[in-house]
């Protein structure tokens, strides 16, 4: 069973943070701590993780809403959604400064928690599924790519890479002395990379020609793997070649 989504509130109004937390837990969400002030809330935060803190700008205590918001996006990434009466101006603009996902005027419904919600994690979503594309897609320059290794970026120079094999959404790129997974489908890699150097000669293989060792009717090799041939690339793949 997938893990309920963790909701911190920090609302010195004991009977709206009552109100909020039982609305959240109606809804499915996991509350993982209530509380009036901001010190008290930041001690919480490293054992607890929240997903998500839903916040008064007006607290009691030597913190407001915005000055924990600050450190639980700076120091945490914790997505912010902020609950306020009438935010002036001045603490509008300051709030907005935190990067906040969304924000509630009191008195709300239920229907709107459900929705600030529902459209934060939407966002979470979207924003993570960019980064992963970032790191795991390769960078294309000219002379080189930049692929993702672990916790590391490897430069790989165009001329060392030999073929690039199709492996569902992923392929793997073969140099002269490693291989590499990435995030990225071969019809995508063969648009970013230099066609003066590279052919799809094949629906699951790309071919570096500067390493062509042998050509022959259904086939290529190249550092002794035999790649298939399509027969449909073949005359392309000779003229690319300039044979005689």
């Amino acid at each position: 069973m997938k893990e309920a989504i963790k909701i911190l509130i920090i609302e010195d109004e004991l009977l709206i943070a009552a109100n909020t937390s039982m609305h959240l837990s109606s809804l499915g969400y996991s509350i993982s701590g209530i509380f009036s002030n901001a010190e008290e809330a930041l001690k919480s935060v490293s054992s607890t993780r929240p997903d998500i803190a839903l916040l008064d700008i007006q607290l009691k205590g030597k913190m407001d809403g915005i000055e924990i918001a600050q450190i639980l996006h700076d120091q945490f990434g914790i997505p912010i959604i902020y609950l306020t009466a009438n935010a002036d101006d001045m603490n509008f603009n300051r709030a907005k400064s935190t990067n906040p996902f969304a924000f509630i005027s009191k008195p709300f419904r239920k229907l709107d928690l459900q929705r600030a919600i529902e459209l934060t994690l939407n966002q979470i979503q979207q924003k993570d599924t960019i980064e992963e594309t970032l790191v795991n897609t390769p960078i294309i320059l000219n002379d080189r790519i930049f692929v993702r290794n672990s916790d590391k970026m490897i430069k790989i120079f165009i001329k060392d890479i030999l073929y690039i094999e199709a492996d569902r959404n992923y392929c793997r790129i073969f140099s002269k002395d490693k291989q590499f997974v990435q995030v990225i489908t071969l019809k995508e890699m063969e648009a970013k990379l230099p066609k003066v150097h590279f052919l799809r000669i094949h629906r699951s293989f790309i071919v570096n020609l500067d390493h062509l060792n042998e050509v022959a009717g259904s086939y290529v090799v190249i550092a002794n793997k035999t790649i298939p041939l399509s027969k449909t690339v073949r005359g392309e793949l000779l003229e690319r070649l300039q044979t005689f």
